[in-house]
């Protein structure tokens, strides 16, 4: 059996790392391809050598853009790879114009799709993850649903019971094995000079979050607030395009934020694990939070996670007046829930599964 791993981004990177290191374990014969959705592979290189992950076979270099001409572009080269270098089986994960893409591409040319993270919804169109995943998930012929939420979802919308598998996520796997990865090379609490447990972090970056006025306002708002009722600094690693709008909308960064240039993985890896809570618009941060039992403010109206929600470990707060009120919850969490999303055996269950 010959395996594809599509991906594009520093997330799919991420979660499919511990697929990649099973492949490895396994002997299994694989090769990866790197769309360069968001960066070159060059850019990313550096993930690939903190995570200690082989070289990447192709690489596309496509860059952002509009989502058609991306996505249309993304298609024709990994196509024309697909033909040339042909596998059993392409392994996608996620939500990103690159899974829809790659399975897009492997479909057409009647080679089997796997999807890794199959399953999430939001129930908002609006999104366009939220597009790239349905249309993903019924064109694959393996889904990999993260748990046995996402398995009734993919039900509910008539896909067989034989397609899906319960695996878990790689998120977890990743998380534990990156985690002690990066206790190896880095002590990012020492250098930002934090204590445990004695700051928040936040991370934004979503486009409905950050290019609205009112909604990146009110973000900036329940930060103030939040520093002026608990007394404890909020770390912000500021994505370039939340910086930008910040500027652009005149807004100030208020007293008790602290923002800093984003930081690698292993980095925030460690700054998440030491938080005393997160407050995110992200999807892999919810799960992240939920997994290192770190309690979580989502920042959006609606979330692909529920599992977060369910166990008590995450709380959606929007954009407005329910953010101070929703870490004031949240920081009297017990912190006794259990993780939703697999014991860290994913990557060995998904190989496992294909085999």
């Amino acid at each position: 059996m010959k395996l594809a791993i599509v991906l594009g981004t520093r997330p799919e990177i991420i979660k499919m790392s511990p697929i990649i290191r099973e492949c490895e374990k396994r002997g299994m014969q694989y090769y990866i391809l790197h769309t360069g959705q968001h960066y070159s592979y060059e850019m990313d290189r550096i993930f690939f050598d903190q995570l200690k992950l082989p070289e990447v076979k192709y690489k596309l270099n496509v860059g952002s853009g509009f989502h058609g001409k991306q996505t249309g572009k993304m298609l024709a080269e990994i196509e024309e790879i697909l033909i040339k270098d042909r596998p059993d089986i392409v392994l996608v994960q996620g939500d990103t114009n690159t899974v829809l893409a790659g399975a897009l591409a492997a479909s057409k040319l009647h080679i089997k799709v796997g999807h890794v993270e199959a399953g999430l919804r939001s129930f908002d169109r609006a999104m366009p993850e939220e597009t790239n995943r349905v249309v993903t998930d019924h064109i694959s012929d393996y889904l990999f649903a993260p748990t046995e939420t996402s398995k009734n979802d993919l039900l509910n919308e008539g896909i067989p019971d034989e397609k899906i598998f319960v695996t878990g996520n790689t998120v977890v796997d990743s998380a534990y094995q990156n985690l002690e990865i990066s206790k190896k090379s880095c002590n990012v609490l020492e250098e930002l000079e934090l204590r445990e447990k004695e700051y928040f972090i936040i991370t934004a970056h979503r486009a409905e979050n950050v290019d609205d006025k009112k909604r990146l306002n009110g973000i900036l708002k329940g930060l103030s607030q939040i520093y002026e009722e608990l007394k404890l600094p909020v770390i912000f690693p500021a994505h370039p395009r939340t910086v930008k709008m910040i500027k652009e909308f005149r807004f100030e960064v208020p007293e008790g934020t602290r923002l800093i240039e984003p930081l690698g993985y292993l980095e925030f890896l460690q700054l998440l694990n030491g938080a005393k809570l997160i407050l995110t618009d992200s999807g892999g941060v919810q799960e992240e939070s939920c997994i290192l039992k770190v309690p979580c403010v989502t920042l959006r109206d609606n979330t692909e996670r529920p599992e977060t929600i369910d166990v008590g470990a995450n709380i959606i707060a929007g954009t407005g007046d329910k953010i101070i009120a929703s870490v004031q919850k949240m920081i009297n969490s017990s912190l006794n829930w259990i993780n939703p999303y697999g014991n860290g055996n994913s990557g060995e269950l998904i190989l496992g599964s294909l085999e």
